[in-house]
């Protein structure tokens, strides 16, 4: 059963259900950007955090990932090995919320509503290039600032407090995990962002770098495969070894339960 929680984006009630121990809101796209606006109307910081099949993996062993999902106030299923296995499960999500699709269902709002956008994440020429790929198919959007992904550990402070003078409703945060999502758990409140969201390889894929599968790809849940043909040699322990844990994690708590030891919100 799905537990309904009071405190989330936007103050909304949904229901909130567990994969593999990760809380996910069971939300649709359309549920998810609704949650967003109210967040940017409230002006309280909120952070999402987007859950794929090798995300969920390393969330069985990895304490600080857990806490920082644990800290986020919408959570959405990424991959469709997610969804699938919530049904499995018997924690059914009602479709894929896509990282990259949330992002940009927010950037078409944000240019009709005039919100402020940041883009922190990639190289350099690669985020010059998805903001200007981004006001060309969004007219009208403003971003108020960007910051490239490459920085040095001391240099960290200083990004945020460039990140927090721009005055943004938007953050768009092109790490990878759990880089993005434990920068914005550190920082979450000192940003003082409405909306803050990891998009991880979405920069590239704005910029014309990297493809994104077709969506017939998508709907079969072989995006994966898709992207491994374009990085062979980076990706394919990730996806191989990744997909066959997360299987078996899936089939053992369909037959002998959760494992528990998770920590509860």
């Amino acid at each position: 059963m799905a537990e309904t929680v009071v405190r989330r984006a936007g103050g909304a009630k949904h229901a909130r259900v567990r994969v593999l121990g990760c809380p996910i809101d069971a939300l649709t796209l359309e549920d998810a950007v609704a949650a967003v606006e109210e967040c940017i109307a409230t002006r309280r910081p909120r952070q999402h955090a987007a859950i794929n099949a090798a995300k969920l993996v390393r969330f069985q062993r990895d304490p600080e990932l857990r806490s920082a999902i644990a800290g986020c106030d919408l959570v959405t299923a990424d991959g469709q090995a997610v969804v699938w296995a919530s049904r499995i499960l018997g924690q059914p999500l009602p479709e894929r919320v896509a990282g990259i699709d949330l992002m940009e269902a927010l950037l078409s709002v944000a240019a009709q509503r005039g919100y402020r956008v940041f883009l922190l994440g990639a190289r350099p020429a690669i985020v010059d290039e998805a903001a200007q790929a981004m006001a060309v198919s969004f007219p009208g959007i403003t971003i108020v600032g960007r910051e490239h992904g490459y920085f040095a550990p001391d240099e960290e402070e200083k990004v945020v407090d460039r990140i927090a003078g721009s005055s943004s409703d938007l953050l768009f945060v092109a790490l990878e995990t759990p880089a993005k999502e434990l920068f914005l758990a550190r920082h979450r409140d000192r940003l003082d962002i409405p909306f803050a969201m990891g998009v991880g390889g979405a920069f590239d894929v704005l910029a014309g770098v990297r493809r994104r599968a077709p969506v017939w790809a998508r709907r079969l849940g072989l995006e994966w495969l898709f992207r491994l043909g374009q990085e062979p040699r980076r990706l394919a322990s990730r996806y191989i070894v990744g997909n066959t844990r997360f299987i078996l994690l899936v089939l053992r708590e369909a037959v002998v339960g959760p494992a528990g030891g998770h920590p509860a919100e």
